[in-house]
């Protein structure tokens, strides 16, 4: 599945329900999954169904603001934004 695919496929399920919460409260559902996915790293386990739900709660935010993340992730094509090289060259 391609990024923007899975962009519609969340908006699909969720947009209404997320625009209608608004934005301040989706980044919220958003961090709390961020939480959840610090304690499945920790711990060990469920961490791939952590980040997926990561992903979606990020998705619906960028669909809420008008993002494209196909588009966004263009960012890092050249490799580091910073210092343009891949792997990283940057100090720190």
């Amino acid at each position: 599945m391609q990024i923007a695919e899975f962009q519609r496929l969340i908006e699909a399920i969720y947009y209404e329900k997320d625009k209608a919460r608004g934005a301040a409260a989706t980044f919220q559902w958003f961090v709390e999954e961020v939480g959840e996915l610090a304690r499945a790293l920790r711990e060990g386990e469920g961490a791939e169904e952590e980040l997926a739900d990561v992903l979606a709660w990020l998705s619906t935010l960028a669909s809420i603001h008008g993002v494209e993340l196909e588009e966004a992730v263009r960012k890092y094509a050249g490799g580091c934004p910073k210092c343009g090289s891949t792997p990283c060259r940057c100090e720190g």
